[in-house]
């Protein structure tokens, strides 16, 4: 069991241990209980563990939201200070450092003070207390040979981590993290791993190339993985070919099964009027379909053909390309904890030197503007005017003479176009500096789970220009800290020099928004140059933006020595939309924007955002916004008083694919599941002016990025 209770010794109680996540709390009694196992099916939610205990009260050290359901699991309430009549209610006390569940036959009072949440019961008596685990880390790591068909028993475990088989597990509190996986010459599985038998079979040939892609289904059908011939996915009595075209059904698979999933869960826990069940055209049993066990749900999922359900699908977030290589075997649990769409290119298209593509030339000597103009390159000379600087190269120079010939990014760097995506986001595992995609790495992934770990209640930015031509970005510090309810420390900083730039990259700091100079003998420093490939550095920043030409090595080496991920550029970038794109992604990490998202943010509005790729862990945040979500509006005025406004939400830190949404708008009061777009159309004026009042985020109005504070429709 991943979760203990047992008797608290100095007070009356109980202590909760989850030993996934390594937390430990304490749920106060009025008087000393003894707690003893009761079933977890008591529970209206699932839950990890459930006991029983004899108490008027109950009471945890945090002030918490109670919401109250009926014996049935009718929502009744939700607050903070409320009493409620005789009745026997599920209570869930939200948040806790796991899932809190309560079930008891009285009426109540709930109350709270700035510390605690306490609940008192009319009539003391028996309270059944349930607790799931967050799981946002995992159980354990199985070890494994890495050979195909050692691998597939490994991979047949990355469902473990769900709380449920139900269609809940698209909610992403029921999806717990996959247990890691690391190579060693025995298999062997931690105590907590424990196999789900959901009845559901994936079917491929022993060979990475068709083991990697189907991770994802692994793990959100808790399937077995088996070797075979033919590409398929079983349940008893029927069978689903993944050929032809294996990687693009594969894909047509998670989406069309987790959308059919959040529809059918509308039948379950939360009956809500979501959108997208109101607007399907799918003729479904939908009640039949929730009931059904796993595998065989999946199986009448798979009789309705992709393109019945194709037009209804929201664009999916994320594709990664894990090259069929057993030194990626390690990445493959997060990159399913992701849900990502998951191809394994065994061939990929290297750049060459003369393509034009806005890679720094690939190391070659000329680094003007010109240059890129002659190669005809369609993104290193975009912005590059006449007589304008770019930020790294010999015509703007600090503390030293510059080189004449330097190497753009490295003569050892690779760089690989992988093929196009149809998902906002795309990410690449293996060798080679990939075009336009996110240069994914273990260290940062694993980092991601020490961050989620630790909370803070102050967000700390630095803001480090080491160029006085520049100084103009450096007013992105007034960008950041522009929020409600979330403290900022903001500090600028001007003109290090080598040893003042080793304790700012050492210090504990949230995000470090750089501008300056970069070549291949690092970050240009008042006194010289600090070349972080080669320092012996001391990396406490936890994310960045290094808006300097050609920054990727430096940025790598950053994720190498403690960074969590950041924003680097692959060519010389033009002063003037660097200075842009530094402050549009300034305010969209303010505004609790992933990196990944962000850039994509940025790329609609700058052509030059192409010449930025996101190294290390994509979804790295400095804060969450205040609704949870990362959100993008669309304006479009209809007539004088009448506009039509679309909203994108994308998953973005705990709000994951499967959250549920709503718009603050009085013309709609449906749920939509993240992802999504929605459209509203005839919105009038003040509507509109209300609802980008709410909060700080980007709205596209007029072919042009504004910011909801700042846009005024009069």
């Amino acid at each position: 069991m991943s979760i203990d209770i047992d008797p608290l010794r100095e007070a009356d109680g109980i202590t909760v241990t989850d030993h996934i996540e390594n937390t430990q709390f304490e749920v106060y009694t009025d008087r000393a209980v003894h707690p003893h196992q009761c079933p977890e099916s008591d529970h209206y939610f699932p839950v990890d563990a459930s006991v029983a205990v004899e108490t008027g009260s109950i009471e945890i050290p945090r002030v918490a939201v109670v919401e109250t359901r009926a014996g049935d699991g009718e929502l009744l309430t939700h607050g903070d200070c409320y009493t409620m009549p005789d009745g026997t209610y599920h209570v869930g006390i939200n948040p806790a450092p796991t899932k809190l569940y309560l079930t008891f036959d009285s009426g109540f009072a709930v109350s709270t003070t700035d510390r605690t949440t306490r609940i008192d019961l009319d009539t003391a008596g028996t309270v059944r207390l349930g607790f799931r685990s967050f799981h946002q880390t995992p159980a354990g790591t199985i070890t494994t040979p890495t050979d195909p068909e050692a691998l597939m028993d490994a991979v047949s475990l990355l469902g473990s981590g769900l709380q449920t088989t139900s269609p809940e597990r698209s909610f992403p509190t029921l999806r717990g993290h996959p247990p890691l996986i690391e190579p060693g010459k025995e298999f062997s599985v931690p105590e907590r791993v424990e196999p789900v038998d959901s009845g559901a079979r994936i079917v491929v040939p022993p060979e990475y190339r068709y083991l990697y892609p189907v991770v994802s289904l692994a793990y959100y059908f808790a399937a077995d993985v088996v070797p075979g011939d033919a590409p398929r996915i079983e349940g008893d009595g029927w069978m689903y070919p993944l050929e032809p075209g294996f990687e693009t059904r594969t894909a047509e698979v998670l989406r069309q099964t987790f959308h059919l999933d959040c529809l059918v869960r509308t039948e379950g826990f939360y009956p809500v009027d979501l959108h997208e069940r109101e607007t399907t055209d799918l003729d479904l049993n939908w009640e039949r379909l929730y009931d059904l066990p796993l595998a065989e749900r999946l199986g009448e999922y798979l009789e309705v053909p992709f393109r019945e359900v194709e037009p209804e699908l929201p664009q999916w977030t994320l594709t990664t390309d894990v090259r069929p290589d057993p030194e990626n075997v390690e990445m493959l649990p997060f990159v399913a904890g992701e849900l990502s769409i998951v191809r394994s290119p065994e061939t990929v298209t290297p750049v060459a030197d003369d393509e034009g593509v806005g890679v720094g030339f690939l190391g070659g000597p000329d680094r003007s503007a010109s240059a890129a103009k002659r190669r005809g390159s369609p993104v290193a000379g975009v912005g590059l005017d006449d007589g304008e600087f770019v930020r790294g190269g010999a015509s703007v120079t600090r503390g030293v003479d510059a080189s004449a010939d330097r190497g753009a990014v490295g003569a050892q760097t690779d760089f690989v176009r992988p093929e196009p995506v149809d998902t906002v986001e795309h990410a690449w595992v293996g060798d080679g500096v990939p075009l336009d995609a996110n240069k994914a790495t273990l260290d940062a992934y694993h980092r991601r789970l020490e961050a989620g770990q630790v909370e803070q209640s102050r967000i700390s930015v630095l803001v480090v220009c080491n160029d006085e031509q520049m100084r103009e970005e450096g007013d992105v510090a007034d960008l950041y800290g522009l929020r409600d309810m979330v403290q900022f420390d903001i500090e600028v900083r001007h003109d290090l020099s080598r040893e003042e730039m080793r304790e700012v990259l050492a210090s504990d700091v949230d995000f470090l928004h750089y501008i300056g100079h970069v070549d291949d003998r690092g970050m240009q420093c008042a006194d010289s140059y600090l070349d972080l490939t080669d320092a012996d550095l001391d990396i406490g920043v936890s994310a960045f933006l290094l808006n300097a030409c050609q920054s990727y090595q430096q940025g790598e080496a950053l994720v190498c020595r403690g960074s969590r991920g950041g924003i680097v550029t692959l060519s010389d970038v033009a002063n003037s939309p660097a200075t842009k794109l530094g402050q549009i992604i300034a305010r969209l990490m303010n505004s609790g924007f992933n990196l990944r998202t962000a850039l994509h943010v940025a790329k609609r509005e700058l052509i030059t955002g192409h010449q930025y790729i996101v190294v290390g862990d994509g979804g790295a945040t400095i804060c969450q916004s205040r609704s949870g979500l990362a959100l993008v509006y669309e304006l479009t005025e209809t007539d004088d008083e009448e506009y039509m406004i679309s909203a994108e939400f994308y998953p973005n830190g705990h709000h994951r694919e499967g959250s549920l949404a709503t718009l603050n708008l009085e013309t709609d009061e449906s749920s939509y599941y993240i992802p999504s777009k929605v459209v509203c159309k005839e919105v009038t004026r003040e509507s509109v002016s209300n609802l980008i009042q709410l909060e700080l985020l980007p709205i596209f109005y007029q072919d042009a990025l504004n910011w909801t504070g700042s846009l005024n429709l009069d």
